[in-house]
């Protein structure tokens, strides 16, 4: 396989998602990866949603898509909320058909880790907040899966472990939000610092890690005009 382009957490961030497709076919990539988190947020999911419909990557599904198909109205969260009554029959069709984990020419992919897709696999949730993960924290969410080379994503923060025995884990970051913060399963938060997007290339053994500028003042309006200062701030500056 060529240069493999692996995209995650987009969250409905089309100026972003667009700009990082340019980018990456731009580097001579042919082929590209989604690992889920595609369009919840007060963005433009439907939009991102057809153009991700036209291209049929190979993408799983995040605990985001589980949770706008499967959680009643009045248990989501604002962005899930948001996001469900935007998307059409067949949107929401394609999101349903989406699988959990995906095994592809020798690579695995999964949302949070094999087990979860809500729990952060190069980083810890620690009382105190986000701490990154030790090797065997790391080894034991990867479990016995043979691959060498895991993508994940969910964190939103970019990097990549190899373990002693050679598999290696790899987070691209996120295409659409650079910064959050969350109270499971204990409060923290997630600044990457600037508001461009983040993707990762793979050829053949190596992984190269990739920030694009785009019109994040057009995404932080937008955000601003959905009631979501929160998402504007992050958008905007990549700091929660």
């Amino acid at each position: 396989m060529s240069r493999v382009a692996v995209l995650s957490d987009i969250h409905g961030n089309l100026p972003a998602l667009e700009a990082v497709v340019a980018d990456a076919e731009a580097r001579g990539c042919a082929h590209f990866l989604n690992l889920g988190d595609i369009l919840s947020g007060p963005l433009w999911p439907a939009e991102t949603a057809d153009f991700l419909m036209a291209r049929d990557w190979p993408t799983i599904a995040g605990n985001h898509e589980r949770q706008v198909l499967q959680l009643a109205p009045e248990r989501m969260n604002a962005s899930d909320a948001f996001t469900r009554p935007m998307l059409s029959l067949a949107q929401l069709d394609w999101m349903a058909a989406l699988p959990a984990t995906l095994t592809l020419g020798g690579l695995f992919l999964c949302h949070g880790t094999p087990r979860s897709d809500i729990e952060q696999f190069l980083e810890t949730v620690a009382p105190e907040g986000l701490r990154i993960a030790s090797d065997a924290e790391v080894a034991a969410r990867l479990g016995d899966r043979p691959e060498r080379l895991t993508l994940c994503g969910h964190s939103h923060l970019p990097g990549a472990r190899q373990l002693a025995d050679g598999r290696r884990v790899a987070n691209p970051g996120s295409v659409g939000l650079q910064a959050y913060r969350d109270d499971h399963p204990a409060p923290y938060r997630v600044e990457n610092g600037d508001p461009d997007a983040r993707y990762a290339v793979i050829n053949g053994e190596q992984i190269a890690f990739h920030t694009v500028a785009y019109d994040h003042a057009s995404a932080a309006a937008k955000a601003a005009r959905e009631g979501r200062e929160d998402w504007a701030r992050a958008l905007a500056t990549g700091k929660a």
